[in-house]
């Protein structure tokens, strides 16, 4: 603390030179003024004029904004009227410039031209969807509804006839299983993000005999899987619902299915044992359900396999070996159930997989000596039983007891002493510390006081 009061004084020297310095330089208006920054004219040209010079002719003023004629359109004027009642701008002709938020395109019908897909994006609460403008469009062979939340209309026999892809995300409230199960010429069906009122997804894929897409996803829906199926399906996505049940073995008769994707709803049971015969298949997922048994052994026989994901279930045994052999898989996901034993895999089997998870089976093991610690896979390394090796016990409850009793009971006061010696001196220094301060700063006052009176 005896070094305090040399610091405040150096302090108080550096004010004073400077407080001098300023007393020292002029106040007044006489003094220098700033340096003019305005433009410096030059004075070689004092004939210059200083009013502004006129718009160049080079540069003419805008014209005046007159009404811009017609676009004469080649579509259908019905279509065109019916566009207009949509709310879609026609000023250009939908068939060559479709508006940037609502595409449509047009077949090469003379001598007009007729919309084959529509597509509505961020519809206005305000789109009235008439009978007499579907009718309209009744050459449309693909309706896209995005983010247009408006309530759907009865569509027109005529209408349906020929639609064949309906997309719906975000849209059409209120919709049921009726309403789309009288899309019976449709080849691909897409409704996701929106209540579907009805009893189960055979409601509505019942009579669409034609279907070979179609994705319900996110949409409320209940009841079970269909036992029976349309066999020209190739892509199957009921993913977020809440259906339940068991997997049909009927599925397994789809040959040219490619997609399917279950996940994140409530099956239980296992799975069929002909899952093999769907040698079209390139993408499961039966993630989020409440699945058990085994996987089965048939699906080694899918030659094309490139996305396996069975997490999160309740699916048990040992994981087989023939997916080592799956050449084309890329990702695969086993985590969070109930597998045991060791995994079968190596490190190059591995490394050329995009995705690769087994974490949260509590009963899995690696080999040590064919895979390395490093990779970080979330189970435990297998004993020589092939059991997972149990972690130490944690002896920091028992390290951390003792050292709290010896410091309760033997009694050692004495040996805190320094610091409380230290504790019981310290509000001295603290009431010296800030005496020393404040005297100081008294004195700085007095001093500034002192030297603007010199300078006055």
């Amino acid at each position: 603390m005896e070094h305090k009061p040399s610091t405040f004084l150096i302090i108080l020297l550096l004010l004073s030179y400077n407080l001098n310095i300023y007393c020292a330089s002029p106040h007044s208006p006489k003094s220098s003024p700033p340096p003019d920054i305005s433009p410096i004219k030059s004075p070689s040209s004092p004939s210059k004029p200083t009013t502004r010079p006129s718009p160049s002719p080079s540069l003419p003023s805008p014209p005046k904004s007159s009404p811009s004629p017609s676009v004469r359109s080649e579509l259908d004027p019905k279509q065109l009227q019916a566009l207009r009642s949509l709310n879609i701008p026609t000023a250009k002709d939908p068939c060559f410039q479709p508006s940037l938020h609502n595409a449509t395109l047009c077949d090469s019908g003379k001598p007009f031209r007729h919309l084959v897909s529509l597509r509505l994006i961020n519809c206005s609460d305000d789109v009235q969807m008439s009978i007499t403008a579907l009718k309209s469009l009744r050459t449309l062979r693909d309706l896209e509804f995005l983010n247009c939340p408006i309530p759907p209309v009865h569509l027109p026999d005529e209408f349906i006839a020929n639609l064949r892809s309906f997309t719906c995300v975000n849209s059409l409230h209120k919709l049921t299983g009726i309403w789309l199960g009288r899309l019976k010429n449709l080849t691909d069906l897409t409704v996701s993000q929106v209540i579907v009122n009805t009893r189960g997804p055979s409601i509505i894929l019942g009579n669409l005999n034609k279907l070979r897409s179609v994705t319900i996803s996110n949409t409320n829906l209940t009841g079970f899987l269909p036992k029976k199926w349309h066999l020209n399906l190739t892509h199957i996505d009921l993913s977020g619902n809440r259906l339940r049940g068991k997997v049909p073995t009927s599925i397994t008769l789809l040959s040219d299915l490619e997609f399917l994707n279950f996940s994140s709803n409530a099956l239980t049971g296992v799975l069929p044992s002909s899952m093999g015969d769907l040698l079209s298949l390139k993408n499961i997922s039966f993630a989020s359900n409440s699945l058990s048994g085994p996987i089965p052994d048939s699906m080694s026989e899918i030659p094309g396999l490139l996305h396996l994901d069975l997490s999160s279930n309740q699916f048990n045994g040992t994981i087989p070996k023939f997916l080592t052999k799956m050449k084309e898989l890329k990702y695969l996901n086993l985590e969070n159930n109930n597998f045991n034993g060791v995994i079968p895999f190596n490190g190059s089997f591995i490394k050329r997989l995009a995705v690769f998870k087994v974490g949260g089976n509590s009963n899995l093991c690696y080999n040590h000596s064919s895979l390395s610690s490093k990779l970080k896979l979330g189970i435990a390394p297998c004993d020589k039983d092939g059991l997972p090796v149990l972690p130490p016990p944690d002896s920091s409850y028992d390290s951390s007891g003792s050292s709290d009793g010896s410091s309760s009971d033997d009694g050692s006061d004495n040996e805190s002493s320094p610091p409380q010696s230290d504790h019981r001196h310290g509000p001295s220094k603290i009431v010296l510390g800030v005496a020393i301060g404040l005297s100081s700063i008294v004195f700085l006052i007095v001093f500034l006081v002192l030297l603007s009176k010199r300078c006055a």
